[in-house]
């Protein structure tokens, strides 16, 4: 049992899907009938949660709980990887990808019970650098239509609907696509190829097994390349990543790396939030984050 110095310092977003002031409520009564103080910091613009989270890493709490989706979890971990100070999840996002990844219950007496358990662990991340930015992820880096999908997002209707936003999104631009082709270097071999999911956890939208032997405990990722342009491969390729059987497509290349270079032009989202646009190297950095699950 924590002393009743020990601090858990909640970063929270407002904006998240199920984000209510109520449930941070019982979280903090939760957790303070466990013997910790807590504080909670709201978040208000976009990266806030990583600055949040670095000046929380130098309080020295016993840990740092990301209150909200993937893109809040996301912002956190890129504020306090590397340190010494574990991450715990509230799941409050409209999928809850790395939630489900770790088998975290999605109601918060149920995560809050397992945070007290003290149960932690190291995983690796992704690493992600292009000329303009460097940035850890947890869960995938998207490459082209994806990619593409989430920077067309509308923002209310991503409020009203959730995961419908994303459909919606993702119909338009089955549409409407036309990719470039793109150059991978992965470990020293080339590859080309139109759109591309990188994965560091199996999970990706949900329950989906795009990645389906990725392990974010190990320093690796999954590339998952579609090397055909047109519209049906594309097509054949989303609905092959809900059946789970588009590893099988001969347009499909799959293949572990550490070290993944792509050149061209095309959209990328990290754990679902857009980030950027090629080129870009990707990287693994190996045990870089405790987390308690």
């Amino acid at each position: 049992m924590p002393s009743m110095r020990s601090l858990i310092i909640i970063i929270a977003n407002p904006a998240s899907r199920t984000f209510s002031r109520a449930k941070i409520g019982r979280a903090e009564l939760l957790l303070q009938q466990q013997g910790f103080r807590t504080e909670v910091c709201l978040t208000n613009h976009r990266d806030h949660a990583r600055v949040l989270a670095s000046d929380a890493v130098r309080k020295k709490p016993y840990c740092i709980i990301a209150a909200g989706g993937d893109g809040t979890i996301n912002e956190v971990i890129n504020g306090m990887a590397m340190s010494e100070i574990p991450l715990g999840i509230l799941p409050l996002g409209t999928t809850n990808v790395f939630a489900r990844e770790i088998s975290l219950p999605l109601d918060i007496d149920g995560a809050v019970g397992r945070l007290a358990m003290e149960t932690m662990r190291e995983i690796s991340l992704g690493r992600i650098i292009t000329p303009a930015q460097d940035r850890y992820f947890c869960l995938m880096a998207g490459i082209g239509f994806d990619a593409k999908t989430v920077h067309d997002v509308s923002g209310t209707l991503k409020k009203l609907s959730g995961e419908g936003a994303y459909i919606w999104s993702g119909i338009k631009n089955m549409l409407f696509y036309s990719p470039e082709e793109l150059s991978f270097s992965s470990d020293g071999k080339a590859y080309s190829g139109y759109t591309a999911i990188i994965g560091k956890a199996r999970r990706y939208g949900g329950d989906y097994l795009a990645t389906p032997d990725a392990d974010i405990g190990e320093p690796a990722l999954r590339l998952c390349l579609l090397t055909d342009r047109s519209r049906y491969a594309l097509l054949r390729f989303a609905y092959g990543i809900l059946r789970g059987t588009h590893l099988r497509d001969p347009n499909v290349t799959y293949i572990r790396a550490t070290d993944i270079t792509i050149a061209g032009h095309a959209h990328i989202q990290l754990d679902g939030d857009y980030f950027g646009v090629t080129p870009c190297r990707i990287i693994t950095a190996p045990n870089a984050l405790h987390i308690m699950q």
